[in-house]
């Protein structure tokens, strides 16, 4: 729509509004706001090295000058480089699939004409230079045309029909195809993809991709600047004086890093006047080019007459073995980055966050989301984010953990077991002696380590803790999303599964967004197939709980065992031996049930029959997620809640089979015992995750270079790896997981689930979560940057079901703590005698070890040993249990007495008050914490005034411009 100067004027001044920018300016002093998408033409945000590849045009015709692109650019993309007949034969390349590679190197074809950059920098790169971009494997044989997607299929192969039809309509699209044959294989082929300036032009208008705005960046924090200036100059003044944080990344040498300011718009070609067009090469990045080239592979036919398309149906039935973008060259360099600067992209991440020289540093998170995509850089955030939260949770912890090992000696209830000479305990097996209580000294003050006056404190702690980071994620999640440049963008319709359109194609209905006839799944075959699903999943939970009833039958044999061995250090210990080889049979049980558990929720998954990808994707991170929780903490909970108490007394023990006699806890607790399968199974299992992410890829692709090597493949023997173009280094990487980032979410959510569930029985869990974060960011960076085909740069504003599931997990950890500390803990015993029963009872305040003075004998209980048959021959008559029960004679004996009711109902009560009282602080704090930072809601609401002002003052500007170049006014003006 053209727009009349005079009216825009008039309009404007009747709704208010300012009538150019410049007056906008100077009723308001402006601050810059950061925003992360690339303005191409107002910053050089690629590697000095780079410019090369990033400034080569993608046809062979000149590129028009820049001022005159912006000025009279033509409203078809098609206007700006004809196509000529050369260029023609160029673009549909057509080979035999037996055709070998004998001059690939030497095809590339250089440029003839040098391009012109206005208002960037000049080319200085050498003829050598070209040769080797266009033998590299970035681009076609005539070293213009740059790859932006590989398709990978074997000569073998007998869908040649579809895979035919599928890029003949390729091309009818507008894309440019040209094949290779692989040197490492002789059955592989290569398909090479490009997208031309009139493809990416016109699947971008219908993506509706947000790019740069032409007009200059305007800023909007203009309160900051007004209201605080001395301050801000001052602070500054202050920070220039401080040391440089050690832990952010230098700027100068990361230039992809460089701040920019402007606005962006969805992409209009209509419009195209608009947008900061200095070169249509790097215009758009080389993720967004393999975006929209993936989006017309799931959208294109491969048969002719029917509706069947995408490259994920083809990738299923075998008609193509792979597909994915090509990584940006290789990640090493002989010459180092300071002095040389980046070969590419992946070399500058590669050297600024994969390398494990860098550990200590914040991550370049917006190179990260530029190579790999906006879904993996929200991980990458999320899990940066979560590892910096842990710091302040580790660092309590350690002090609670120090706390009770500075006072470890000085314990009352320590003190009073390491004394107990005369104290003899009753034994736990009818055929054994009995044994003193101070032999139990060391179970005693380790024991002490983690129940001790901290630990209360410390559950509260991370239960506000796990509130304040997911509400502060919030926050960040708001922050990343305005810089990325996310804020209004929506997902589009997704397309149906293959697998689901081949089940129900039968039955269709209107999609009501569409309104187009799909295949639909009825309401009673969804509902049978969920409840077959359901039961599935109950099953596998009883499978669960199988394992866990084998561990502890085995438990109990193990306890008769040690207690009976004649090696006296085992014999001493028998406890902590029952207790880690319990442990380790547990760790290996649920390692080898994990495995089972992926293919069960793979294939209940797929019984489901998910409508789209992110249905599947959501329904198979859940079942995984209670699968391996159950499996992972199904242990845990018996020892915390069930461990000891259906034990029994002596003389009348409850026995499993009538055989073995039930596990009891130590005199001093049972939180020792569930402080050691937390500690053990989280350390294993951080070491089985860390060598699974990267030594098994590591292990595979040594085999493949292995393989190539030998030319097992049917291919040329290939000594030196850096000869093979990059589509055939991308081949013989891994690809990455077929489910995504399922797996790395999945694991860290185990491990937050681990870290604040049980936290106050073992209190270094923080502190052992923070310690593996550290090293599985590097892990998955160097996995991802060296180890892995580059994945598809996918767009998304959140980390989708797994906030949720977080959650969850927060309101659970409140639970499971009150439960711990009232029941698995001795807190509330030691509390409920030091207020009723103590000697500091109507004493007033005392020191708590003086209040705990004889704690430990009011705990034990008595037993006349001469009440067990076979047992008259015994030195002692009387023995100690760890129990509230009335002596043998007292009338009711073996009665619990009232301080075991006393006991019971102080427990009962701390729970609810326990709950009541976090629940309260969680909501709290999350009704004070905004989910979005007030400064950046104002900042958004005067970009969108500001993005109307330039709107209109743009279109003024070309009507302007047009009408000087015409002579003419124009009658179908508005109004």
């Amino acid at each position: 729509m053209v727009h009349h100067s005079g009216s825009i004027q008039s309009f404007k001044q009747q709704k208010g509004m300012h009538t150019s920018i410049s007056e906008i300016l100077k009723e308001k002093s402006l601050k810059p706001s950061r925003r992360s998408l690339p303005c191409l033409a107002q910053s050089q945000t690629h590697p000095t090295n780079l410019n090369h590849f990033l400034s080569v045009p993608l046809s062979p015709e000149p590129k028009p000058e820049v001022q005159g692109l912006s000025q009279s650019i033509s409203t078809s993309c098609s206007l700006l480089h004809p196509q000529t007949a050369e260029d023609g034969k160029d673009q549909y390349v057509e080979e035999s699939e037996v055709t070998t590679c004998e001059t690939r190197a030497d095809e590339s074809v250089p440029l003839q004409k040098p391009v012109t950059r206005a208002k960037l920098e000049a080319r200085t790169d050498s003829f050598q230079g070209k040769n080797r971009a266009g033998s590299s494997g970035l681009f076609f044989r005539d070293g213009k045309k740059r790859i932006d997607y590989i398709l990978v299929y074997k000569k073998s192969s007998l869908q040649v029909e579809k895979r035919c039809t599928f890029e003949k309509n390729l091309r009818a699209e507008g894309l440019m195809l040209e094949k290779e044959p692989s040197l490492t294989n002789n059955d592989i082929m290569f398909v090479k993809v490009h997208a031309p300036w009139d493809t990416l032009c016109k699947y971008a208008e219908q993506m509706n991709i947000r790019m740069p705005f032409r007009k200059k960046c305007y800023f909007t924090d203009w309160k900051s600047k007004t209201l605080g200036s001395r301050f801000h100059l001052r602070w500054r003044q202050i920070k220039s004086w401080l040391p440089r944080n050690p832990m952010k990344l230098d700027k100068e040498a990361l230039p992809d890093l460089e701040e920019t300011d402007c606005y962006t718009a969805p992409f209009s070609r209509v419009r195209m006047h608009h947008f900061t067009i200095n070169n249509i090469g790097t215009f758009f990045s080389n993720s967004t080019r393999s975006r929209i080239v993936h989006h017309v592979l799931q959208r294109t036919k491969y048969e002719d007459g029917k509706p069947k398309m995408g490259i994920n149906r083809l990738l299923g039935n075998n008609t193509y073995e792979a597909a994915f973008p090509p990584h940006e060259g290789g990640y090493k360099s002989r010459h180092p980055i300071k002095t040389h600067g980046a070969q590419n992209h992946r070399h500058l991440l590669y050297e600024r966050w994969a390398r494990w020289g860098m550990w200590y540093k914040y991550q370049p998170l917006d190179l990260i989301r530029r190579y790999f995509g906006e879904k993996i850089g929200l991980y990458f955030a999320w899990l940066g984010w979560y590892t910096g939260m842990l710091i302040p949770a580790a660092l309590v912890g350690v002090f609670v953990f120090l706390y009770g090992l500075f006072t470890m000696d000085s314990s009352q209830v320590s003190k009073e077991i390491c004394e107990a000479n005369t104290t003899i305990m009753c034994s736990i097996q009818d055929s054994c002696d009995p044994w003193k209580l101070s032999e139990s000294c060391v179970h005693a003050k380790v024991t002490h380590l983690f129940d001790n006056g901290g630990t209360v404190f410390f559950a509260i702690f991370m239960a506000i803790w796990a509130t304040v980071f997911l509400e502060f994620w919030k926050r960040r999640r708001a922050e990343l999303t305005y810089d990325w440049d996310l804020i209004d963008w929506e997902e589009e319709e997704e397309e149906l599964r293959p697998q689901f359109e081949a089940k129900y194609s039968r039955v269709e209905r209107v999609n009501p967004i569409s309104g187009k006839p799909e295949p639909f799944q009825p309401f009673s075959d969804k509902l049978s197939r969920l409840m077959v699903s359901v039961s599935g999943i109950f099953f596998m939970i009883s499978l669960v709980l199988t394992a866990v009833f084998a561990v502890v039958v085995f438990r109990l044999i193990a306890m008769e065992q040690f207690a009976s061995v004649t090696w006296y250090f085992v014999k001493k210990n028998w406890q902590f031996a029952t207790s880690l080889t319990g442990v380790c049979i547990n760790f290996m049980i649920i390692m080898s049930l994990n495995m089972v558990y992926e293919k069960v929720a793979y294939l209940l998954t797929n019984l489901e029959h998910p409508r789209t990808d992110s249905e599947w994707e959501n329904s198979f991170s859940l079942k995984m997620f209670l699968f391996q929780f159950v499996n992972l903490n199904s242990s845990t909970f018996y020892i915390a809640f069930f461990l000891g108490r259906f034990a029994g007394r002596p003389g009348k023990y409850n026995k499993l089979f009538n055989r073995w006699r039930l596990e009891e806890c130590h005199p001093s607790g049972c939180l020792i015992d569930l402080c050691l399968q937390m500690g053990v199974i989280m350390f294993f299992k951080q070491i089985w995750n860390n060598f699974m992410e990267l030594g098994y890829p590591l292990l595979q692709n040594w085999w493949s270079r292995r393989k190539m090597k030998k030319g097992g493949g049917g291919g040329q023997n290939v000594e030196n790896k850096a000869q093979l173009p990059q589509w055939d280094k991308d081949w013989n990487l891994q690809p990455m997981n077929a489910h995504g980032l399922v797996d790395e979410y999945l694991e860290m959510v185990l491990q937050f689930g681990f870290t604040t569930i049980f936290v106050a029985a073992f209190p270094l869990a923080p502190l052992l979560a923070l310690l593996n974060n550290i090293i599985e960011i590097r892990l998955d960076a160097y996995k991802f940057v060296t180890q892995w085909r580059r994945p598809m740069p996918a767009r998304a504003t959140d980390i989708g079901i797994w906030h949720g599931i977080l959650e969850g997990i927060g309101v659970l950890a409140v639970i499971t703590n009150a439960f711990v500390i009232a029941i698995t803990s001795d807190y509330i015993p030691r509390f409920v005698y030091a207020f009723k029963y103590g000697p500091c009872v109507d004493k007033g305040r005392h020191h708590e070890d003086e209040c705990l003075r004889g704690y430990m004998n009011s705990s034990l209980s008595v037993f006349d040993m001469r009440d067990i048959k076979n047992n008259s021959s015994s030195q002692h008559r009387y023995c100690r249990y760890r129990d509230y029960r009335a002596p043998p004679w007292s009338p009711v004996p073996y009665e619990f007495t009232l301080q075991f009711w006393h006991v019971l109902a102080a427990r009962l009560a701390f729970i609810i008050v326990f709950e009541h009282l976090v629940y309260g602080i969680k909501s709290f704090i999350a009704y004070l914490i905004p989910d979005m930072p007030k400064d950046l809601c104002d900042r958004m609401r005067r970009e969108k005034y500001l993005m109307q002002e330039m709107m209109y003052e743009a279109e003024l500007e070309h009507l302007q411009k047009e009408r000087k170049k015409n002579g003419r006014r124009y009658h179908h003006e508005w109004p």
